[in-house]
């Protein structure tokens, strides 16, 4: 699987498990709702997050992204991380959410929601796909 046919896969897989390292080198899980952009799969997160401390210390993740119904399809990226923070990431969150829910009903509260979470962008830069399996 080529890094264009991963980002098709998430962009219509929004389900994942982000993989980050821990200070003492033990691995971190978070469930996470990933899209896809021209470069990459994006995502959303606090700044206080333990995945975004974990990123800002190693940029180095991998992404188990799945279908809906968990058992099916799935493949892993390993990728390297960078994050945006707020107020640059704003526009990128909206087009975020727009890629996997669509129009949201007030697009005000959504910023001043992104803002009172004090969110982050995390964009992955794909170095590596594989394995892709079922089940």
């Amino acid at each position: 699987m080529t890094p264009e046919e991963a980002r098709g896969f998430v962009a219509d897989h929004h389900r994942a498990v982000l993989i980050t390292r821990r200070r003492d080198g033990r691995l971190q899980t978070s469930p996470v709702t990933v899209g896809a952009d021209d470069h990459g799969v994006v995502m959303s997160s606090r700044e206080t997050a333990y995945k975004t401390r974990n990123i800002r210390r190693d940029p180095n993740v991998a992404l188990c992204v799945f279908t809906d119904a968990f058992f099916g399809p799935w493949i892993q990226i390993d990728g390297r991380a960078e994050l945006v923070p707020l107020p640059e990431a704003m526009e990128e969150l909206v087009e975020y959410y727009r890629r996997i829910r669509g129009e949201h009903p007030d697009w005000d509260e959504y910023r001043r929601a992104m803002e009172t979470d004090d969110r982050v962008l995390i964009k992955v830069t794909i170095v590596d796909v594989g394995p892709v399996r079922e089940g």
